[in-house]
């Protein structure tokens, strides 16, 4: 994405950034050339505390709750009046339920402006698990996960299994691992799955990305009224005509865009399509 536009109400402005696994680089890359801010790296809480993907810590509240707190508690730390964080999860796709599906939130908490944005990436994901009898089949699966880019996660006998080795990242650690594992293991399996942790997921690393893009989008977007940036969509009309007989179908026909500071609204004619299909019109297609 190519934004050389600048919200100078940045430029120079320390942001914080809480996190342990690398996601302050990919973000700074997107935000700091354009908004002209300094991402700022925040150290001193351990993140894992808030949830983990192998389960051993379950996440309390909603994604975007724990973003928030992720954010403000970064914010504390650092003394700054902004901050960023980043909240991942994994799941079914929402469209056959077959594929995992990585869903990436990026929250940006402006105090001077009273304001909050948040920014999301969602696509396919690199989250899978197997049992392995043998260390034939621990190969196998490592190496269609994309490891050892991919890094990987291993326990003795099953997924619930408290005993647990992260961030394996090598062929040799991931032998030890395995023969561990396996000693560990009363029944002889064990149990492989890739780690599901920013810096360990380079899947995940790039809708990160995305999701930095998407809030610099939001950023960008000043309000008419005010100029508060998060000027964005709130709302969706139905009614774009159909092609066929020219009534109003359920698919959107103009945006409402609307601001998180003052409440100006706007509305927003479509520009990508005219007319909608007949397959979504309830006369054509009833």
């Amino acid at each position: 994405m190519a934004i050389t536009k600048k919200f100078s109400a940045y430029d120079g402005q320390k942001i914080s950034f809480l996190t342990q696994h690398g996601k302050d680089r990919v973000v700074a890359d997107v935000l700091n050339p354009v908004l002209g801010c300094r991402i700022e790296r925040v150290t001193g809480y351990d993140t894992d505390l808030l949830g983990t993907f192998t389960r051993d810590i379950p996440r309390a509240g909603t994604q975007i709750e724990a973003a928030r707190k992720k954010a403000r508690t970064g914010m504390s730390l650092s003394g700054l009046s902004i901050g960023i964080a980043s909240e991942g999860s994994f799941g079914p796709d929402p469209f056959a339920g077959v594929f995992p599906w990585n869903l990436e939130i990026l929250i940006f908490i402006d105090d001077e402006r009273d304001i909050e944005i948040c920014g999301a990436a969602q696509g396919k994901a690199n989250f899978s698990h197997s049992l392995a009898s043998g260390w034939s089949e621990a190969e196998s699966f490592a190496r269609e996960a994309g490891f050892p880019g991919q890094h990987l996660v291993v326990r003795p006998e099953g997924e619930i299994d408290p005993r647990i080795r992260k961030g394996i990242a090598s062929w040799k650690d991931l032998e030890n691992a395995f023969e561990w594992a396996s000693g560990q293991s009363k029944t002889g399996q064990v149990f492989l799955e890739t780690d599901g942790r920013a810096h360990a997921n380079p899947v995940r690393m790039e809708n990160i990305r995305l999701a930095s893009e998407d809030l610099l989008r939001k950023i960008l977007s000043a309000c008419p009224a005010c100029n508060a940036p998060g000027f964005w969509v709130v709302d969706r009309i139905p009614g774009l005509p159909c092609r066929n007989c020219g009534g109003g179908t359920q698919d959107f026909l103009a945006d409402v865009y609307g601001c998180i500071k003052c409440g100006h609204r706007a509305r927003q004619e479509r520009s990508d399509w005219k007319y909608a299909d007949p397959l979504h019109c309830d006369y054509c297609n009833p």
